[in-house]
């Protein structure tokens, strides 16, 4: 798959099939390499002519907007160390050179370089630059999986691009004590499709022994009560120092009011990086948020890198959860979690990624001795008179296990104790990680519960591990709602199962005629499963006729895991003069006309006449008769329809008609010819149009995927621009801003 938003064409993204997107810049030749990583197995491989530094550059020019940040990143390989470069253009005219700094090493293994900049005024292309410098003649360098475009950010991420990944350079940090700031290009490998993750670091130095600290200059604001999630990609020093992130709350007066911190637990020997994430609600009074990152205990010297820094909303580790993240996935310590008796002791797993499901960290029990210990979770918010669903993932790790004991322990308002459920006993065998749920009903004056774990082992020195620990209102699997007035219907499927298992959606009619629904990728047809939650809009569901979603999930496999229906559900329309006109990849241009005729059909059918001599009857071969066409004539009685309308058949898009029963006209995948837009009266003010649209039938689109923001919400807006002048700047209309449509 081309990297999303690249403005180089996938020839010369991936050297596949040829080097026709590259040429020789200074001191080199350009050749077809293999061993590619991008899936179609060539490379660029750029060989000096002599000793010294060699360039090849992109033989296309690409155009930007002057003012605007671009970034540019490889995979590259080679024996000496390298570095990238955007080179800005006006026509053939080189305005300057924007380059990443060398990397500090180098490796015939792939590893990423990167860099970013603002386009100089006056700037209307940009190539891309690639540099090493070789001992001598005949050496190769090797790069592939090429990106020029706009920046490329976490979705959420409260920080600005360059705060995340510091391309551009090192000012959205700031030292706090004994340490200072600059950018390294470390030998770093990154998996070939982690687009977020790029070639230089932020470094962090302490300048002598003791504690050193830096701190995120920008200030996202923030929702007390609101949890949020911190993270970054740590590279510690190798020898001994705690390495940390704390993620910091601020009020209105820009005064610290929280720091919730989160310690690395490296491994032996740390060569790595290792993403440390940290979590926490945002106290009452806090207006603002940061990141700080530090080592205590280092010596001078010691550098610590980081990459790829965010601060977003923390996500729900099951959809509904009242579980906190931090007491759910103990990737910063364990939370709110107490032995409530025996012998058992509780830690976090260390060290990074020893033993997790989720992250890279989980809740290590550790039994001395064959007894029975509960372990007891902190109180969460919870409603009475409905039913609750604990859950764990347990994975025994060393000795034996008898049984785990899942149950909920309820409260009232004033922490006294309600009631506690019967819970669910489960066996232990083998060494895997298995799934625990426990299903009971909240009292009806319980306000709060904590999730008990009775664990019995079965042998001394016995260690059990626990992770993704959630807590959530039993709601319908499948529910399904009808929204007649805005021309579709809801469907939700909850507790979707995940790892690999794929989804089929299809709407059911009462003759049993099965037709695949629309999602974000297309026709949801063993689409991969994401998510333990999806909500579909089904913008093509008929009108006037009973109809039911029906779910297959499958396998990695591709066995049926399990299968699921809906209620039944019918859209109507309310005037049965009117009919839906619907672009089914962008269904916010859907919209709802008044019919004033329908049209007349013809099917045309491409046929060739013959004479013959002596011959009484023509002969006639024709081909297959081709689907309806005709005139459809329809009224918008406001401006705002008339726009909408406009709107609508601007892309030229394959679009579906619905009518209502009964007027001899099924639902229909038509195209649009030239348009007739005439007005109704003499008077200039009259805002009714009559429209003649030429209609001719269409296949329903088959690859056509459902346009949206893609997880991007109003912050993400707030967080890349400063104004709405900023703003104006980059977007033509609001649904442009919707689908991060730029103009430059």
């Amino acid at each position: 798959m081309p990297i999303p938003g690249n403005l180089l064409s996938a020839t010369t993204e991936t050297i596949d099939p040829n080097t026709s997107g590259w040429t020789s810049h200074l001191n080199c030749t350009i050749n077809m390499g293999i061993g590619g990583r991008t899936g179609g197995g060539g490379c660029l491989s750029v060989r000096s002519v002599a000793a010294g530094e060699m360039q090849a550059r992109t033989v296309s020019s690409y155009p930007i907007s002057a003012g605007t940040t671009y970034y540019a990143f490889s995979d590259t390989a080679g024996v000496v160390g390298e570095r990238i470069g955007i080179r800005w253009m006006y026509g053939a005219i080189q305005l300057g050179i924007t380059w990443s700094v060398p990397t500090t090493g180098s490796s015939a293994n792939w590893h990423r370089v990167s860099v970013a900049g603002v386009a100089p005024s006056g700037a209307t292309q940009a190539q891309v630059l690639l540099s090493s410098t070789e001992a001598g003649a005949s050496a190769s360098h090797f790069w592939e999986n090429i990106y020029l475009g706009l920046p490329i950010r976490t979705t959420g991420n409260l920080f600005p691009f360059n705060t995340e990944s510091s391309e551009v350079d090192a000012s959205g940090w700031a030292p706090v004590v004994n340490a200072s700031i600059s950018r390294q290009t470390p030998v770093m490998g990154w998996a070939v499709d982690n687009y977020l993750a790029g070639g230089q670091t932020l470094a962090m130095t302490a300048v002598a022994a003791g504690n050193a600290s830096i701190l995120a200059v920008d200030r996202p604001t923030v929702t007390p009560g609101q949890e949020y999630l911190a993270y970054a990609y740590l590279q510690p020093p190798t020898v001994a120092s705690t390495a940390w992130i704390e993620l910091r709350f601020y009020d209105v007066n820009d005064n610290q009011i929280q720091a919730t911190r989160s310690v690395l637990a490296p491994p032996t020997p740390a060569t790595g990086m290792y993403r440390q994430r940290v979590s926490d609600k945002a106290p009452v009074g806090a207006a603002s948020c940061s990141l700080a990152a530090g080592l205590d205990g280092a010596s001078a010297g010691q550098v610590l890198r980081l990459e790829t820094i965010v601060i977003t909303a923390a996500p729900e580790l099951q959809s509904g959860t009242v579980v906190p993240y931090a007491d759910g996935s103990f990737e910063q310590g364990v939370a709110g979690w107490t032995v409530a008796n025996g012998v058992a002791t509780i830690a976090r797993t260390s060290p990074w990624g020893d033993s997790y499901f989720e992250g890279a960290y989980s809740l290590a029990i550790t039994s001395s001795t064959a007894t029975t210990s509960t372990i007891r979770s902190a109180k969460f918010p919870v409603i009475g008179d409905v039913s609750w669903r604990a859950q764990i993932l347990a994975h025994p790790d060393a000795g034996t296990w008898t049984s785990v004991v899942v149950r909920v322990r309820w409260f009232d308002a004033a922490n006294n104790e309600v009631g506690v459920s019967g819970g669910v006993s489960y066996g232990v065998p083998g060494s895997a990680w298995y799934v625990m749920p426990s299903d009971s009903t909240a009292p009806s004056d319980a306000t709060q519960a904590s999730i008990d774990l009775v664990v019995t082992a079965g042998a001394t020195a016995s260690v059990l591990n626990v992770d993704q620990v959630v807590l959530w209102e039993v709601l319908p699997q499948t529910a399904v709602e009808e929204h007649s007035d805005g021309g579709y219907a809801t469907l939700t499927l909850r507790e979707l199962p995940l790892n690999d298992y794929t989804i089929t959606v299809q709407r059911v009619a009462a003759d049993g005629t099965r037709t695949l629904v629309r999602g974000p990728s297309g026709l949801i047809d063993r689409q991969l499963i994401t998510s333990d939650l999806l909500v579909i809009e089904d913008h093509e569901a008929p009108f006037g006729v009973q109809y039911y979603y029906a779910t297959t999930i499958y396998t990695a496999s591709g066995s049926v895991q399990v299968t699921r229906s809906s209620g039944p559900v019918m859209l109507t329309l309310a005037d049965i003069n009117t009919a839906w006109l619907k672009d089914p990849g962008n269904p916010q241009r859907n919209t709802l006309v008044m019919v004033q005729r329908a049209p007349d059909w013809q099917r045309p059918i491409e046929q060739s006449v013959f004479v013959v001599r002596g011959r009484r009857n023509k002969v006639v071969f024709s081909g297959n008769r081709q689907g309806l066409e005709g005139d459809l004539a329809i009224w918008t009685r406001s401006n705002e329809e008339r726009a909408a309308l406009h709107l609508l058949l601007d892309s030229g898009n394959v679009l579906l008609w619905q009518a209502a029963p009964g007027m001899g006209v099924a639902d229909m995948y038509v195209n649009v010819g030239q348009i007739t837009e005439t007005r109704v009266s003499l008077l200039a003010q009259e805002q009714w149009r009559a429209w003649t649209l030429p209609l001719t039938e269409a296949d329903m689109p088959i690859n056509l995927g459902v346009n949206g923001a893609a997880g991007r919400t109003w912050q993400d807006i707030l967080t890349e621009f400063a104004t709405w002048a900023d703003l104006q700047d980059v977007y033509a209309t609001w649904e442009d801003v919707l689908l991060d449509r730029r103009t430059g």
